[in-house]
């Protein structure tokens, strides 16, 4: 499989926003060094755990640290923009980092009432999604009544970010999809997956592909690996107990926090869902995830309180993919 990073700029308790993207523009560097053939950023609005909400200007200033990695969003919530001015975002992007540029939307308006009333946007925008991605294919292929510049000399491409209903919209509008979160688990996707190749609709010279996006730590051993694994656990848990998503904490301090049961809880199953472990077991499981759903790509979403594990876990990534 293609290998690919998604970084989220995760901010970490004690250190500015500031440093979250320094770390970014760093992992991208490390990737490209190790061999990742792309890397992906996304948007968040005004969660207090994550530093990026503006993947174009991040994209800008990865590009011009990096030279051959391919970059990307992970992606654009086009319900939150015009659809003209995220194909000029893209398309300027594209002519500073020719060749190199992948554009990868969501239909998410915001996770709170505060932060969609900020954006000037209602849940029902979603609504709009696929008849603003018709409009946003037509800018960036030069065929709507009005041009976007820079006027590209290529096609960019677009991936879906998907669930069970946006698999069928990817097929329906010829684009690579991108799978992550609960439906990994669904008995149902492998025939969603075979639906989605049936029902394919090209877009110029586009085919069918398919990209799972999970969290994947590597470290020595499992329990290693669990450890490194448990900040994001731990902030996953605590946010559906008080309606924040923090920062990352270090695992000394998690270990000395009052656990109540519920958190408790949803860590450990977290924990258990997580692809964490050695090299032989992460490969057992990338495996299995790869026979299941055919995937051409593994997007590794992966984060974690210790910067330098997590470039240390990029690296056996990449080794045990192409070993």
């Amino acid at each position: 499989m293609m290998l690919s990073l998604l970084d989220r700029s995760r901010t970490r308790a004690g250190l500015p926003d500031a440093a979250a993207l320094e770390a970014t523009v760093a992992r991208a560097v490390h990737a490209e060094a190790v061999g990742y053939e792309r890397f992906w950023v996304a948007e968040h609005h005004a969660v207090p755990g994550i530093a990026s909400g503006t993947p174009a200007v991040l994209l800008a200033a990865i590009g011009a640290r990096t030279s051959r990695i391919r970059i990307g969003s992970g992606g654009v919530m086009l319900p939150l923009h015009q659809p003209l001015v995220v194909a000029e975002q893209f398309l300027v992007l594209d002519a500073l980092h020719p060749g190199r540029v992948d554009l990868g939307l969501g239909r998410s308006v915001g996770f709170t009432a505060p932060v969609r009333a900020a954006l000037r946007r209602e849940v029902e925008a979603a609504d709009s999604f696929e008849d603003d991605l018709v409009e946003l294919h037509g800018y960036l292929d030069g065929s709507a009544e009005v041009t976007a510049r820079p006027v590209a000399g290529r096609s960019l491409p677009t991936y879906l970010l998907a669930t069970g209903r946006g698999i069928e919209t990817a097929a329906r509008h010829g684009m690579p999809v991108v799978v992550g979160g609960p439906v990994l688990d669904s008995e149902e996707l492998p025939g969603m997956l075979a639906r989605y190749r049936r029902e394919f609709r090209p877009r110029h010279d586009s085919t069918p592909w398919v990209t799972i996006s999970l969290d994947v730590t590597v470290a020595d051993d499992d329990a290693t690996a669990r450890e490194l694994a448990l900040p994001e656990a731990w902030a996953m848990a605590v946010s559906r107990q008080t309606g924040e998503f923090p920062p990352l904490e270090p695992v000394a301090a998690i270990r000395a926090a009052d656990w109540p049961s519920q958190v408790r809880r949803r860590v450990e199953a977290s924990l258990e869902r997580a692809v964490a472990g050695s090299p032989e077991t992460v490969r057992r499981r990338v495996d299995r995830l790869a026979e299941r759903t055919g995937a051409d790509e593994l997007m590794a979403s992966t984060s974690t309180h210790d910067r330098d594990a997590l470039l240390a876990s990029d690296r056996a990534l990449r080794d045990l993919v192409t070993g």
